[in-house]
């Protein structure tokens, strides 16, 4: 899969606005780029990590305690760190800050647990056709400069909800969204959603990895020029 942006976003959900924004921005350091309407009662506070969007996604209506996603743990490569430095948002979704290089993490790393390794091995490396190398904890793959680091947990959430708080889906920028989704789909991959434009910023879809995690496909007009492949 060729990326139309070299790195990963990442989407969390969740409730109470202040505090987490307060903590993103102040804590974890990242800067607040702007706020984008998605439906009525969600916002998304858009904040960037070196060219990932960290999609902050404010619910007003009350979102379920339902199991964790797959995606357990941001891990953000920062100047000046020398340690690793662990923290949980108010929500206790994890975030690390880690000096550039460590375990190959030169911009984010994305935390996963599988139930299968072989299985997401075979997904992200066959299928969607990244580059594998490895970390401390196993296999990881390279979705141009960011990294999806897995790691096997049986007792790991099946289909996993979408809107429940924390983590709860990754964001590959593509250019023909369409094809890619379908190519995907004519491999076996499960479909999430089907591709839908959003006024003109953007034409996206969903998939489901082994597990269920959602992976969000997105051609954003901000990024390619058109939501338009002709």
């Amino acid at each position: 899969m060729q990326l139309a942006k070299n790195v990963i976003d990442l989407g969390l959900s969740f409730n109470d606005l202040e505090p987490m924004l307060r903590f993103w921005q102040q804590d974890a350091g990242l800067r607040f780029d702007h706020m984008q309407p998605i439906r009525r009662g969600q916002k998304q506070y858009r904040h960037d990590a070196h060219g990932s969007v960290i999609k902050l996604n404010h619910h007003v209506e009350p979102l379920p305690d339902a199991a964790p996603s797959g995606y357990r743990e941001l891990i953000v490569a920062r100047e000046g760190v020398t340690a690793p430095q662990r923290m949980a948002d108010p929500d206790g979704n994890s975030v690390c800050l880690v000096t550039p290089g460590h375990d190959g993490i030169t911009q984010i790393a994305v935390a996963m647990v599988v139930r299968d390794l072989a299985a997401h091995r075979r997904f992200y490396g066959e299928i969607l056709g990244f580059a594998e190398q490895s970390w401390s904890g196993g296999p990881a793959f390279r979705l141009g400069d960011s990294l999806i680091l897995l790691s096997e947990d049986r007792a790991a959430t099946v289909d996993p909800i979408r809107s429940a708080r924390g983590w709860r889906y990754i964001t590959l920028q593509v250019t023909d969204i369409d094809a890619v989704h379908d190519g995907l789909r004519a491999k076996g991959v499960r479909e999430g959603l089907a591709p839908v434009t959003l006024g003109e910023v953007a034409r996206i879809s969903m998939i489901l990895d082994p597990d269920g995690n959602w992976i969000e496909l997105s051609r954003r007009a901000s990024i390619v020029g058109s939501l338009s492949d002709h």
